[in-house]
């Protein structure tokens, strides 16, 4: 059994053999990864008395302290096992480490790395080896005790001096070699022990429930892996697996460890207080379905702080629209307006310190608003998380793209890249909580965290970065964590790069940009179970009415139209056609007068033409039409419409206004069957024959002002 000892200080790994020791001056994000891979191998912790080392800034720290704990220890067959801990995870136990450092035999094994540093002078003294690395790596070394006390009992350097060249000094100059042949150091040149990762090609291996970095080059498994150098990213990355944290056995097994559950709390006020900085820096559709789905989040509203950042004043209407009735809810509310003199920067920069100097807020969650959180215990689920990270991240994608919001990797230059799992989960098919170089537009942090590591105020300003890479490079600086959580569907992100404000109803403008939103938007909630659920009515012979619009998108394009407000005059002469005469005119707004046609016909292509296939066997459609428009009936105006064919295969007539409640009468006859429909249904289709057999007229709107969508399609 080994034990650890732990104190701020060097730790003690004791066995009836061995003896690991590592110095950690704080508990941080890589030192927990680092005990709980020693955990995974049975490994018991308890606490060595130390001095202050807590400001130690140099490797020649861990060479005084080594020697200072090796000092009273007298057991001679004692081997001792030095490495770091920030950057190191155990791939295999002790029966594995003793086994291949006796096959050594040496009494001393050095870690070895295929680059020289800190002193490239000196690559010439290095004795040359038949295969593997040549240079000396002082991240990692185990010899008996008595040969690392000597090797250690001539050190009076400074703690900021380099660990690395002392020992490399030792093992390479001539002057020292009658010493270095008594310690009997050898390098382990070929990974068998240890790897450094810098200047090393190492891959995952997976076995029978656990996970191994394999050195590529050597074909070895090493058993203790170190991000040695610029390498921290790639230590991260094998941490997310070496060595059981996630198999494809047994899945992630740590995302159930150490949380902190909400669902047993009684009242209130027991919930941690959570700040919600909500950034909104670009016209972004939708923005009134963001608000209807933060109300919706499973949280008490008055354990909820809220800080609105808006630089667009096309949304300032309808930020203030939420807040006019809603505010009253939330324990408190900040506004900054698009008039107020603020970048995006500054304001997350705000937000940031708003909940580091608030000594009731316990977390800052940071939401750009064109996520789209479809689950509604999103803020619970990544609270009882409870990672001790910098950002905790729902992982959310944009639809059918593999376009999602964080990175799991970064290229030479700091930017993305992809890395090798990434796809995977993605699309789901590793699920876990993975750590990641880079997550944006939500995210969780601690507000503690704020107040003792990321106390600086500007951690979002940088000369050559926006500001989310500027803050993760911040935070991976610090040797803080990030996190992206694929272990629930949390939801998406929104497109925003061809959005325009030149409507009244922008969003009706988004099936092709956002087609998922704009279904749950525009789309009537039944309309999916048309088919299943034969939802599809038959009120006359060959014509078929079905559930197509929700009540929104019918009030949206009324609205739209009556914005646009250039209704025809109803007169027989109609230069918007082909030949400038109507035969059958109607008071109405054709949809190529507001840019709307493209967006229609792929309206008819995704959720007419299927019905259309359905219930006409053997036709195919591909929805083309030369006449689309809105139709206004009034009494006092145009009450109703004379018998007539219509120039298409088939025609869709929708009602976008509620019988007996927006106007009386209305309807539609068919006279070969002597068949009506007077009371249309908001949001629903008639579908029917435009030629020869379905002769019809619209019925006399008595009172109000109704109004239907129509389109004649394949004429």
């Amino acid at each position: 059994m080994l034990n650890i000892f732990l104190n701020s200080s060097p730790m003690l790994f004791l066995s009836d053999k061995l003896l690991v020791v590592t110095v950690a001056t704080k508990e941080t994000d890589g030192f927990r990864r680092f005990l709980r891979s020693a955990k995974h191998f049975n490994y018991s912790v308890k606490k060595w008395r130390g001095g202050d080392h807590t400001t130690a800034p140099g490797g020649g720290q861990n060479v005084r302290l080594l020697k200072e704990a090796l000092e009273e220890m007298k057991d001679s067959e004692k081997i001792i096992l030095f490495i770091d801990s920030y950057d190191v995870v155990f791939a295999s136990g002790p029966k594995e480490l003793l086994k291949k450092f006796q096959q050594a035999r040496h009494k001393v094994v050095f870690s070895s790395e295929s680059l020289i540093w800190p002193e490239r002078h000196l690559e010439d003294k290095h004795p040359h080896v038949r295969e593997g690395n040549r240079f000396l790596g002082s991240g990692g070394f185990i010899g008996y005790l008595p040969n690392i006390k000597e090797m250690v009992s001539d050190w009076l350097g400074e703690d900021a001096d380099s660990d690395q060249l002392y020992f490399t000094k030792i093992y390479i100059d001539p002057a020292k070699k009658v010493r270095s042949k008594s310690i009997n150091i050898t390098l382990d040149s070929k990974c068998r022990l240890f790897q450094n990762l810098h200047g090393a090609l190492v891959v995952l291996k997976f076995e029978d429930g656990r996970v191994r970095a394999r050195n590529v080059l050597y074909d070895t498994l090493p058993v203790i892996i170190h991000g040695n150098g610029p390498t921290k990213l790639q230590i991260n990355y094998l941490g997310n697996y070496i060595p059981n944290t996630w198999t494809f056995e047994t899945g992630c097994t740590a995302c159930q460890e150490d949380l902190r559950p909400l669902t047993g709390l009684q009242v209130c006020f027991e919930y941690p207080l959570v700040m919600i900085g909500i950034f909104i820096q670009q016209p972004t559709p939708f923005v009134t379905v963001f608000f209807e789905r933060l109300l919706n989040q499973q949280y008490p509203k008055n354990r909820l702080q809220l800080f609105i950042y808006n630089k667009e004043a096309h949304h300032d209407q309808q930020v203030s629209s939420f807040l006019q009735e809603h505010r009253h809810l939330y324990h408190n509310v900040k506004f900054i307006e698009s008039t107020e003199d603020m970048d995006g920067t500054a304001s997350r920069n705000l937000g940031f310190d708003l909940c580091r100097k608030d000594k009731d807020c316990d977390y800052f969650l940071s939401l750009d608003i064109e996520v789209v959180l479809k689950n509604e215990n999103t803020l619970k689920i990544i609270i009882e998380q409870n990672l001790t990270a910098s950002r905790n991240s729902p992982m959310i994608t944009r639809t059918g793209r593999l376009w999602s919001n964080f990175w799991g990797a970064l290229s030479a230059d700091g930017y993305y890249a992809r890395s090798e799992d990434y796809v995977d989960i993605v699309q789901g098919r590793r699920v876990g909580v993975w750590n990641v170089p880079y997550v944006s537009s939500v995210y969780l942090i601690k507000a503690d965290l704020l107040r003792t590591e990321l106390t600086e105020y500007d951690l979002f300003n940088s000369n050559s970065l926006d500001s989310d890479m500027a803050f993760c490079d911040n935070v991976r600086n610090k040797g803080i964590f990030m996190y992206v959580s694929n272990m629930h569907n949390f939801g998406r992100i929104l497109s925003t790069e061809n959005y325009k404000t030149s409507h009244l109803h922008n969003d009706l403008w988004q099936i092709f940009e956002n087609p998922v939103d704009w279904q749950e938007r525009y789309i009537h909630k039944n309309y999916t179970l048309i088919m299943k659920n034969k939802l599809i009515e038959t009120p006359c012979p060959d014509v078929y009415w079905f559930p197509v619009f929700s009540d929104v998108a019918c009030n949206h394009l009324i609205e739209e139209m009556e914005h646009f407000g250039r209704w025809s005059g109803g007169k027989n002469t109609d230069t918007r056609i082909q030949g400038g005469y109507e035969n059958v005119p109607t008071i109405d707004i054709h949809m190529n007068q507001i840019n709307f046609e493209k967006e229609w016909h792929k309206f008819l292509l995704e959720y007419i033409a299927p019905i259309t296939e359905k219930m006409y066997p053997g036709y195919y459609t591909k929805a083309h039409f030369d006449l689309a428009f809105v139709v206004r009936y009034k009494p006092d105006e145009q009450p109703s419409l004379r018998p007539h064919h219509d120039a298409s295969t088939f025609t869709i007539n929708i009602a976008l206004n509620q019988v007996g409640l927006d106007y009386q009468g209305g309807g539609c006859r068919f006279l070969r069957y002597n068949c009506s429909i007077q009371a249309p249904r908001k949001g629903w289709a008639l579908m029917h024959p435009g030629r020869l057999t379905h002769y019809h007229e619209g019925l006399p709107t008595t009172a109000g002002t109704r109004y239907i969508a129509v389109s004649f399609v394949d004429p």
